[in-house]
């Protein structure tokens, strides 16, 4: 295959993180980000983004069953798999 090239994505792991919230702070769903971001975003404040594109700072952690963004679900169930941590 002459002239064909490939191109590695950079590492993504993810896990459901919080934006929007309702009138009682809950979290009205939540997005993927990346995992190495989360604890950085808690600490510092630092804005992550999701992988639907949303951007904000992480504020809540997810409890089973909570909503997830369907744009992130939808990215994430079509991405390969890996890590492995």
């Amino acid at each position: 295959m002459e002239g064909v090239s490939t191109t590695t994505l950079p590492e993504v792991e993810t896990r459901p993180e919080s934006t929007e919230t309702t009138d009682d702070d809950a979290p009205k769903m939540f997005h993927y980000v990346q995992k190495n971001k989360i604890a950085e975003s808690a600490v510092t404040g630092s804005h992550v983004v999701a992988l639907c594109g949303e951007v904000f700072p992480v504020t809540k952690s997810p409890k089973p069953g909570s909503p997830v963004c369907p744009d992130c679900k939808r990215i994430f169930e079509g991405m390969p798999p890996g890590g492995g941590d």
